[in-house]
């Protein structure tokens, strides 16, 4: 049997379960995942082996309506995604209305010569009869393949894998068959507190900050990490940091048990916020955080 390798783009609109599937798929947690919109910044490659294949997802943020220079950044990396695919799976939430954000991220695909799957999530949340009248709603044409599932619930998931086979060249192998993902273990650190703060902080918080990780040292069974909290007002850094610390406590303890968790080593996990004004806005912060590569991506 001929082995077959390519790479996937999921893309969509925030919140329709993209680093959910993503997940879901490779069996562990690759990509954080939030009820929050815009959970997702960058591209994150997750990386599935079989006897026969192997699929290389690319994790995409959310298409949304830039209203800064971050949002058009993560819309950039999304779209950046699409050309260097071999497959594309649009995203959609079946709970809610196909609207005119499905329509744009879909009419900016159509015409690209790839195959192009429609992956309709969130089944567990509709009837059949919900799912019949959307099917109804669509043009089905458009794509070359229509797969209902349900990422949360892990239902029909194996069928996408084996439906994205059939479209997938004859390769090689890219990535050893333990190999899951292929960002660094920096990054790692620096998500892991991310989705801690979005899952413990409400309002303006959670699209205000940013994570990086700023050292990382080995010693024999103890890794110590220092993470940075950026934020872009004074207010901000006392909610992060809490009521005597209580906040920035309660955050630092659940990454870093997520963390020994992950790399069955103890972690000391030194976190520290900083105020950055207006980062989301500034190019020499957004290539310092690694949300823009250089200045052609301003």
């Amino acid at each position: 049997m001929a082995f077959k390798a390519g790479f996937v783009a999921l893309i969509g609109k925030p919140n329709t379960g993209k680093s959910t599937l993503l997940n879901a798929l490779l069996s562990q947690k690759v990509a954080i995942t939030t009820p929050k919109p815009q959970t997702t910044r960058d591209n994150i490659r997750g990386i599935l082996t079989t006897d026969d294949a192997q699929i290389i997802f690319v994790d995409t943020p959310g298409i949304h309506k830039s209203k800064g220079k971050l949002d058009a950044a993560m819309v950039k990396r999304a779209y950046d995604a699409v050309s260097d695919v071999d497959v594309i799976l649009l995203l959609v939430d079946v709970s809610k209305p196909w609207n005119k954000g499905d329509e744009i991220i879909f009419d900016s695909i159509k015409d690209i010569k790839k195959p192009k799957f429609l992956v309709i999530n969130k089944v567990d949340k509709v009837t059949k009869k919900d799912l019949l009248e959307y099917l109804e709603n669509l043009n089905q044409d458009d794509f070359d393949e229509i797969v209902p599932l349900s990422a949360l619930k892990n239902k029909n998931t194996e069928e996408l894998v084996e439906t994205i086979k059939k479209y997938l060249p004859e390769d090689v192998q890219y990535y050893p068959d333990d190999m899951v993902s292929d960002y660094p273990e920096s990054f790692l650190f620096s998500e892991i507190v991310r989705e801690k703060i979005l899952l413990n902080t409400d309002e303006e918080v959670p699209h205000s900050i940013a994570v990086q990780t700023e050292e990382i040292t080995r010693k024999p069974n103890v890794v110590y990490v220092r993470v940075a909290i950026v934020v872009e007002k004074p207010s901000q850094k006392a909610i992060i940091i809490g009521k005597s610390g209580s906040m920035i406590k309660k955050i630092s303890t659940s990454a870093r048990e997520e963390l020994e968790e992950r790399l069955g080593s103890k972690v000391y996990l030194e976190t520290f916020v900083r105020v950055e004004p207006d980062w989301r806005n500034r190019v020499s912060q957004l290539q310092q955080f690694g949300y823009l590569d250089s200045k052609k991506d301003e």
